[in-house]
């Protein structure tokens, strides 16, 4: 399996299949503390440590998603993301960039300055963030959501999550596909934490390997979400060891891409993980 986004080939096999999505916030209010509301060599030194630790694609956000922030303005947020598109670009030509974001003219924004991947968090409404992509060559994040960006949706329930996951992805594959995508070039993301409740991402997350069946590869983002701190009892800075057990439950589910935080340490939990399920064998008859 691979993925193919603008002039790269993201290929899933091989001793060391699952790839990592380092995150890098633009902003000053993410909900892990981690953010950097500037461009610069600040953002190239972050961006070179993430490749030192194991990041295979950056993943540039302008705008948190937390939904006790307001959205700020396109302009402000493609004053964000496309100086640092076109900075890591130029020092990092061998790197695929991420736009992290919902909003189509933003998304033709980062494109323009030289992202690789639309991780629209919007959940695909339209086709107009797809044809962007075909447009460029791009690859698309689809993600499994429920209403608009940045409103909590804490009353969405489901009589099955998965069911709906499945009609969803069915129907957004169709869309993008319509709009001159290949599923070479889409990522089907479950949305932990999105328009779901703390059964909802359990339940994903158990089941993630019905995913597998359309033939796209799959992008987990478990990284400090809430669930872990619904169950754990911990706040976003102590969240990385339930990270990791989420990271080593999705290997085994089908995931191909880490969306994370702590990219060094998710690098060491996706190479053992790699290396025990890639070294399983068949059962002995009983």
């Amino acid at each position: 399996m691979k993925l193919r986004c603008r002039q790269f080939e993201v290929v899933f096999d091989g001793p060391r299949k699952t790839r990592l999505m380092g995150i890098v916030n633009i902003t000053n209010d993410s909900f892990s503390g981690d953010g950097l509301l500037s461009s610069g060599e600040n953002l190239l030194m972050k961006v070179e440590q993430l490749r030192r630790d194991g990041m295979d694609v950056v993943d540039l956000g302008g705008e948190t998603a937390r939904t006790n922030r307001g959205p700020i303005s396109e302009d402000e947020e493609i004053a964000r993301l496309c100086p640092a598109t076109e900075q890591i670009a130029a020092r990092f030509p061998d790197l695929p960039i991420a736009a992290n974001t919902w909003r189509p003219r933003v998304i033709g924004a980062a494109l323009a300055a030289g992202a690789h991947i639309v991780n629209d968090i919007g959940g695909l409404p339209d086709d107009a963030n797809a044809r962007l992509a075909a447009r460029f060559g791009a690859a698309l994040v689809i993600m499994h959501t429920q209403g608009a960006p940045k409103a909590p949706h804490t009353h969405v329930a489901y009589p099955d999550v998965m069911a709906h996951m499945l009609a969803f992805f069915e129907e957004k594959i169709a869309l993008a596909g319509r709009a001159g995508l290949s599923r070479e070039q889409l990522l089907l993301d479950p949305g932990i934490d999105f328009a779901k409740q703390r059964a909802d991402n359990l339940r994903v997350l158990r089941e993630l390997t019905a995913l597998q069946r359309f033939g796209c590869p799959i992008l987990l983002a478990p990284s400090r979400k809430t669930v872990i701190g619904d169950v754990l009892g911990l706040p976003p800075a102590e969240r990385d060891p339930g990270t990791a057990a989420l990271c080593v439950l999705g290997i085994r589910g089908g995931a191909n891409v880490l969306r994370v935080h702590n990219v060094r340490a998710m690098a060491a939990v996706a190479g053992m993980s790699d290396a025990i399920l890639g070294s399983q064998s068949p059962a002995a008859p009983v």
